[in-house]
């Protein structure tokens, strides 16, 4: 099942994770000790504005069955268990958080070398019902995925994307916001050598008739540095720089200013990442 189909969510990733990922304009801190005996720690932290936000994470894994446990500085509790493997190539999860009663979810996963099938429903009275597919390969895959409010009998969203990925490239093409927006994304590795990235990513709204776009870079200084950049037409330009100062902790560093707006101050943030 390793050349089959990614989960529909997976549609377009690999060029949205270089526009996106790990940008960060507020200071943030991440902290992941690992256990041997099948218990791990994680702890983040985040200042946004004059605001301290934060939770501690624990897994205990145990054959296989992992239980997740988070609390967050809102004094919430979330919990989630998964047991991997139910039948062959399937996974299932059951979430809930506290104290919110209606939290409760149940997602099933089952992956097969022509096929990725994902579905969740609420574990209460008027559940919210989701379901996503996935047929194809490793090569070229084209799914769909629906949500429907058993409360109101409406359909919460309904898109559909097609994607082909190959080695040195990927793209893909989205229908997205009940088939009002139209995405298409594309990537292209320029040197392996140098680990050189370029993508775009382009949408068209059929509502407003707006069209945006966003082209980014990637590029590694030396083996443990990394720097991206990317620029959309609404004037925004932003920039990032990662190293891995030791290995598997992480400091990164990114900036962002919008030339259209004269007086606006560059945003600026931090993130430093520990796995001891």
């Amino acid at each position: 099942m390793g050349n089959g189909p990614a989960p529909y969510p997976n549609i377009g990733k690999r060029a949205k994770d270089l526009l996106t990922k790990d940008y960060n304009y507020d200071h943030k801190f991440l902290l992941s000790l690992p256990s041997s005996t099948g218990m791990g720690l994680v702890a983040t932290g985040s200042k946004i504005n004059q605001f301290f936000v934060g939770d501690i994470s624990t897994e205990y894994k145990s054959g296989n069955t992992a239980v997740n446990v988070k609390v967050n500085t809102s004094s919430n509790i979330s919990t989630k268990v998964t047991i991997n493997d139910v039948l062959s190539g399937m996974n299932a999860a059951c979430s809930f958080d506290i104290p919110d009663h209606k939290s409760g979810k149940l997602d099933v996963h089952y992956l097969h070398h022509r096929a990725a099938i994902c579905s969740s429903i609420g574990l209460h009275p008027a559940p919210l019902l989701e379901l996503s597919a996935v047929i194809g390969d490793k090569g070229l895959a084209l799914g769909g995925e629906v949500g429907l409010d058993t409360a109101s009998s409406s359909f919460t969203k309904y898109n559909a994307g097609i994607s082909f990925n190959r080695p040195d490239f990927s793209a893909a093409l989205i229908l997205l916001d009940k088939g009002q927006t139209l995405k298409a994304s594309y990537i292209q590795s320029v040197s392996s050598s140098s680990g050189t990235e370029l993508a775009a990513e382009m949408s068209h709204s059929f509502t407003s008739s707006e069209n945006k776009f966003t082209f980014g870079s990637s590029h590694m200084v030396d083996p443990l540095t990394m720097v991206k950049a990317r620029f959309s037409n609404d004037g925004k330009v932003a920039m990032l720089c990662q190293r891995e100062w030791r290995p598997k902790s992480l400091i990164t560093v990114s900036a962002e200013h919008d030339t259209k707006a004269v007086n606006a101050t560059p945003k600026l943030g931090i993130t430093l990442a520990l796995k001891p």
